[in-house]
């Protein structure tokens, strides 16, 4: 222990030896006054008031806080040490309280003595109202000033300030800048998830204006594949796949939302319209076809079609799906907790929950409903319904006049054959599913314990009580308006969150699907604050976010590791330089396909059949066919790939791919032995090392020298480094015929390969 240790435990003893002499010096009256009642109040009533009464536990009178509450007795007047108060503000079980943080010695003290004496409460001391909670992420961000820093010629904008600040005030100085080499293949994976070729690195390499770099990012900004790199990540969110899941894993036409997402991120759709049209697109006024196409959002929700299943148990799985993915990536917080019981740490009530269920409670699955007739719509009674059809006006027409006919027949044996016969007369054209309000909501009742047979009490659609108010009648609609108010506390710090990790491999909030109080606390609050306020300033765009954020000097540091840094910062939560980040499982194939020169770069479309290691279909229970795609469809993007949630493609899940059946708002980075050997074997990886090879002799026929460097330039975007040069040469020469192709595997086959530096 330094000399300074000993100094503040010194300190800290003496100042606790104090308060407890302090504290026994008050008349028990005096301590209620003076300490218990401004810590309840403070620390405990925003969670358990009557109202809310977490743990069904009220602090809110006497006689409530004695009633104790789920656990049993809260507090046993004369008996600290059997009081369950004392045994959670001191840490030492499993309740923990106040959740996130630690009671001062002093305050702990006069509660346990307070017990002691008999735990006297007046009857005059009751909570007049319910206060919200205090939580940091519960409050209203404000938008902090830009803090002071003595390196003023460092920071380019404010996020600098903040970062730098921090670090000043550690006494760490920040990392130097990067080479331009590894800011351009930094730029073009993080913006557009592809590496730069060769042209693109040599333009930017050769233009020595000063604002070179910022006329990059704006570049890259522009790219239509910034839409398919930041839509693969929203479609983590949305748990999107090519199949329902379940058992059969029937396969499912949603790829129109999936070009949906690619094109509103183009496009620089305002986040907030981004959310409300997702939600809500269909109960819009006039709703176009896109705002409904975006509704898929939540129709993504896995199925159960299995014969047998109960159709209700499963419908309302599905909506139970929505409410808590909502929660998740909207707000941050773990609602789904509250479906059983009352949430245990965050003020979400058993209650809420069901008020939130019953704002999605009233959605047509399964196209059990029979609206009146829209020809835009499938309204047959389909698993997978609703359903928006996007077929020639000539279709459509014999699609309506099919339908009609289908709808005219009677029920009955009689005539299933008939209609059997009609359905498979209908025309074939792309369809989307979305989602559609039925024309009377559903009553809601609390599901106790969770079960959908054991109904409680009947709920009408209301938002939880500790976030901002909502007004009017409650249904989709006026509650994606709800989350989308500036007054929402969450979903402007969630989003900029979950941003900021896609940069840093970390969230500023690192637990970034939990802002509640059991989640991280912000390594740099004001900055957090400061983001999510410029973010509602901009409009919400979200291209103006990551225009500050790669602009930024913090993100243009080197990442290399630095020894001094090792104890004082080892996780680099300070960013006093930059972080390597493992390519996402598409990403990787994605640049194997630039590398190899075989990418097909086209926008969006149906999703296609890469090759795949025979028999990685045989775990579904009705075996799929996965037929290669030939020509163009061949190579496209790792975001196109058919996935089956039962049998998702080897090549994405080693490599750390969402499995699709919950919303991922975090994917894992793991470095294991089978990624190595995917890169190695599949027979998709091989293909793309043979034409790197054959490119490489295309392009430099004659000079093995040069054409060293250009494999070098094509893969990790810099030239060789000598010993390279010679490690690549002995391979050559130990396989004079297939030399090139070993070699274009060990280039794709490379750390630095795989990985943003």
């Amino acid at each position: 222990m330094t000399r300074r240790q000993r100094y503040n435990l010194a300190v800290m003893k003496l100042a606790w030896m104090l308060a407890l002499t302090l504290a026994a010096r008050l008349p028990a009256q005096d301590v209620f006054g003076s300490t218990i009642w401004p810590v309840i109040e403070r620390d405990c009533l925003g969670c358990h008031n009557t109202k809310l009464k977490m743990s069904n536990l009220s602090l809110a009178s006497g006689a409530e806080a004695l009633a104790g509450g789920k656990r049993g007795s809260t507090i046993v007047p004369g008996d600290a040490a059997k009081s369950r108060l004392i045994e959670a503000l001191r840490q030492t079980g499993s309740l923990r309280m106040p959740p996130g943080r630690v009671l001062p010695e002093v305050e702990i003290a006069a509660f346990e003595r307070w017990i002691r004496e008999g735990a006297k409460w007046p009857e005059s001391q009751v909570a007049k109202s319910a206060p919200k909670p205090n939580h940091w992420s519960f409050l209203a961000p404000k938008r902090p000033a830009e803090p002071a820093v003595k390196n003023a010629a460092w920071p380019r904008n404010a996020i600098d300030r903040f970062i730098l600040a921090r670090l000043e005030k550690e006494g760490i100085a920040p990392s130097a800048q990067a080479s331009r080499h590894t800011l351009a293949r930094r730029l073009y994976l993080d913006l557009t998830g592809l590496p730069p070729t060769p042209g693109q690195l040599r333009e930017f390499l050769a233009d020595q204006r000063h604002d070179a770099y910022p006329r990059l990012v704006e570049k890259l900004l522009a790219s239509p594949h910034f839409g398919e790199r930041w839509g693969r990540l929203w479609l983590d969110q949305a748990r999107y796949a090519d199949s329902d899941g379940g058992s059969r894993d029937e396969p499912r036409q949603l790829w129109k939302y999936r070009d949906w997402v690619i094109d509103a991120l183009n496009r620089d759709q305002p986040f907030d319209r981004f959310v409300v049209e997702q939600l809500a697109g269909d109960m819009l006024p006039d709703a176009t076809p896109a705002q409904l196409t975006a509704t898929g959002f939540h129709r993504n929700s896995p199925i159960q079609i299995e014969a047998g299943t109960d159709r209700e148990q499963y419908r309302v799985e599905a909506v139970v799906d929505r409410v808590d993915l909502t929660g998740t990536v909207f707000l941050g917080l773990s609602a789904g907790c509250a479906r059983c019981h009352d949430h245990k740490y965050d003020p979400i009530s058993n209650r809420e929950y069901y008020q939130l269920l019953a704002i999605f409670n009233s959605t047509d699955d399964w196209s059990e409903a029979r609206p009146r007739y829209d020809a835009r719509l499938h309204n047959l009674h389909d698993v997978q319904g609703p359903l928006l059809r996007f077929g020639t006006p000539e279709q459509l027409k014999q699609w309506d006049e099919t339908y009609q006919r289908m709808l005219s027949l009677q029920k009955g044996k009689e005539n299933e054959k008939e209609f059997a016969r009609l359905k498979a007369s209908l025309p074939q054209f792309p369809t989307t599913m979305i989602m559609r309000e039925l024309p009377e909501p559903r009553e809601t009742y609390i599901m106790q314990g969770g079960d959908y047979l054991r109904k409680g009490d009947r709920v009408e659609p209301a938002v939880p009580a500790f976030l901002h108010a909502a007004t009017g009648k409650m249904d989709r609609l006026a509650f994606a308006k709800w989350l989308v108010d500036p007054a929402n506390p969450l979903l402007a710090r969630v989003t900029v969150n979950r941003i900021w990790q896609q940069y840093f491999g970390r969230g500023i909030v690192e637990t970034e699907n939990d802002f509640g109080t059991q989640g991280t606390p912000p390594t740099h609050p004001e900055l957090l604050d400061w983001l999510a306020t410029e973010f509602v300033r901009s409009g919400w765009s979200q291209k103006a976010i990551h225009r500050l954020i790669a602009g930024s000097a913090v993100y243009r540091q080197a990442s290399e590791v630095r020894r001094d840094l090792d104890e004082r910062d080892p996780r680099n939560l300070l960013l006093a330089r930059q972080t390597r980040l493992r390519l996402d499982a598409e990403l990787v194939r994605d640049a194997s396909l630039v590398a190899s020169g075989l990418l097909t770069e086209t926008i969006g479309g149906p999703s296609v059949f890469p090759p795949q290691p025979d028999g990685a279909m045989s775990a579904s229970q009705i075996r799929k066919e996965w037929t290669e795609s030939k020509g163009p469809d061949r190579y496209r993007r790792g975001m196109y790939t058919f996935f089956w949630r039962v049998t998702p493609h080897p090549a994405l899940i080693v490599f750390d791919s969402p499995n699709s059946m919950v919303g991922c708002t975090r994917r894992n980075r793991s470095n294991t032995p089978l990624q190595a050997l995917t890169l190695l074997n599949d027979a998709a990886f091989f293909e793309m090392a043979e034409a790197l090879a054959r490119r490489l002799e295309r392009e430099e026929p004659a000079d093995a020298a040069k054409r060293l460097e250009r494999a070098f330039e094509i893969c990790l975007s810099r030239p060789p480094k000598p010993y390279e040069v010679d490690k690549l040469r002995e391979l050559l020469a130990a396989e004079p015929d297939t030399g090139w192709n070993s070699a274009a595997r060990v280039l794709l086959n490379l750390d630095e390969f795989i990985t943003r530096e």
